[in-house]
């Protein structure tokens, strides 16, 4: 069967002064009709290069090709014009990306954007463009279409923003679909619903599908084969069952064994230790007003008990919109709660004005998601790690020497403190907020999906490293995910979240073993790759 894109020796520069001569380097695979073709490797390995690279979407003067060829049904891409890419774009190929809000126009609806596809490509009358719009929207499963095509995409939820997204690139029907990263940022079940999605219209349309990827569990949910890149080269290909069950190269193992395991790892708890935090009946309520309606209001949180004691790590699991940030944002009273309790060593803080808190403050810190934007971009690492402790007044000199001594605690070079967030990687940000929240000292750490933005192995790393902290200070650890493997490992009680309220509540290994809510069942069903037992392969 001849292949839809064929990549012979493909090798793209990148510009002088980086940190190897080439992105992409002798890259070669094919992709048949009819099958998903997972591209796998972490941050750095040339994944989105490749697709870009076949999109004809690399940045001039910053990416060259300098060699190979890129064949799309015999066409030859690199040498193909300006003109005939934009022409080939949605009708031969068409690329999903990762975010979906940042690659839509804000301003335009919804319907508009699929309609301009349409439009630049293909000559037909208004109505059956229209047609041929709701048409695309059903088959990519949106509700209500008709209402749906008069929407912005800040209405929309992420999964069906990703849906809109899909639609356009398949309204033409390209026989090329390159989806990169398209569910990293999804909810577990969201995430199962989009890759059930593009599995069948791969069937339907027999169209080829270069999936882009770092996380293997989707690969076991949908890849017929693999290619694994690292440094710009591919170091493993094969059908996707050969690779995930006896993978070849040491970069194959360490990537699939650094997957986080479905099993709950057996964690002693001690019952005995001191209750840290707990809130009781914990609720947030906003009222949102528009023009010529009623007010309208949103339960974001209803009733929440928590318990988490010290040396103890607290879970808390649920989908967007579940309420597990505002839960967090109530405990750091970075927002104010509607009603219930909240103590902090049996004192009530949740009833506190902002300026009695401040002596509290520095006994709960916070670890974000985006590591990047939590940090000033503007100032040094080493100024934004000790700007909390001298506001406290810690004198300058200590606390430098508290941020080189927590430096060395997160595996980062002391030496560094005086270099700007945009020279390090994103596991390195994240480690550097992480020292941020341990210079105050507390007693309380909340981590808000720290982990979910980061590479399956830079993701193992840095939750051994929040399980050594907490083991080292005896902290409590509030670990708020929608990944249930991350959960499975790290958490020694969970909470469940659903529609604001907690629905499940319990040991971890009890809650995954048994669970009793249906919606808690729903997402351990959802959970990719779960029939795999990922952790059986280890780096040598």
């Amino acid at each position: 069967m001849q292949p839809v894109l064929k990549i012979d020796n493909l090798s793209v520069q990148l510009p002088k002064g980086a940190d190897r001569q080439h992105a992409l380097e002798y890259v070669s695979f094919e992709v048949h009709p009819g099958e998903i073709l997972c591209l796998v490797g972490e941050s750095g390995s040339g994944k989105s290069v490749t697709g870009l690279s076949v999109m004809g979407l690399l940045p001039k003067g910053q990416l060259t090709p300098v060699s190979g060829q890129i064949l799309l049904q015999d066409e030859n891409l690199l040498e193909a014009s300006d003109e005939r890419l934009r022409d080939l774009r949605c009708t031969g190929m068409s690329m999903i990306f990762q975010e979906p809000m940042t690659a839509l126009n804000p301003v335009m609806r919804c319907g508009d954007q699929i309609d301009e596809v349409l439009r630049t490509h293909i000559r037909l009358a208004p109505k059956e463009r229209t047609q041929r719009i709701l048409r695309i929207m059903e088959e990519v499963r949106l509700p209500e279409p008709k209402r749906l095509i008069n929407t912005y995409p800040h209405q929309l939820s992420g999964g069906q923003r990703q849906r809109i997204m899909i639609a356009m690139a398949l309204v033409l029907e390209p026989v090329l679909l390159i989806a990169d990263e398209p569910t990293t940022a999804l909810d577990v079940t969201t995430q199962a619903s989009i890759l059930q999605l593009i599995r069948d219209i791969q069937r339907d349309h027999q169209t080829g599908v270069l999936f882009i990827t770092h996380d293997f569990g989707v690969v076991a949910e949908i890849a017929d084969r693999v290619a694994v890149m690292q440094w710009g080269k591919v170091v493993e290909f094969g059908e996707a069952k050969q690779v995930l069950s006896n993978p070849q190269h040491a970069y194959t193992r360490m990537l699939i064994g650094s997957v986080p395991s479905m099993t709950p790892s057996q964690r002693e708890r001690d019952a005995s230790a001191q209750v840290v935090l707990n809130t009781s009946g914990l609720s947030k309520t906003y009222s949102e007003r528009a023009f010529f309606r009623s007010t309208r209001t949103v339960h974001a949180v209803q009733k929440v008990d928590l318990e988490v004691r010290r040396g103890e790590t607290l879970g808390i699991v649920g989908e967007s919109g579940s309420g597990k940030t505002t839960v967090a944002r109530c405990i750091a009273r970075l927002t104010d709660p509607s009603s219930g309790e909240i103590f902090l060593d049996g004192k009530e803080i949740g009833r506190l004005r902002t300026g009695q808190l401040r002596p509290y403050r520095r006994r709960i810190q916070i670890i974000f998601q985006d590591p990047y934007r939590s940090l000033n971009p503007r100032r040094v690492v080493g100024d934004s790690i000790i700007e909390g402790a001298t506001n406290y007044g810690l004198p300058r000199d200590k606390a430098l020497e508290r941020a080189r001594s927590l430096m060395e605690l997160v595996q980062l070079d002391p030496n560094v403190l005086d270099r700007f967030p945009h020279q390090f990687s994103g596991g390195q940000r994240q480690r550097i907020c992480i020292a941020r929240a341990l210079t105050m000292e507390p007693e309380v750490l909340i981590a808000d999906e720290a982990v979910s933005a980061l590479d399956v192995s830079v993701q193992a790393q840095v939750l051994k490293l929040l399980d050594d902290v907490r083991k080292h200070f005896n902290l409590a650890l509030l670990f708020i995910t929608h990944d249930l493997r991350v959960a499975a490992q790290i958490c020694d009680t969970m909470a469940v979240m659903s529609q604001s309220k907690v629905v499940e509540y319990g040991l971890t290994r009890d809650v995954f073993t048994n669970p009793q809510h249906e919606y808690t069942q729903s997402l351990l069903n959802a959970a990719p790759g779960k029939g795999w037992d990922f952790g059986a392969f280890l780096a040598p």
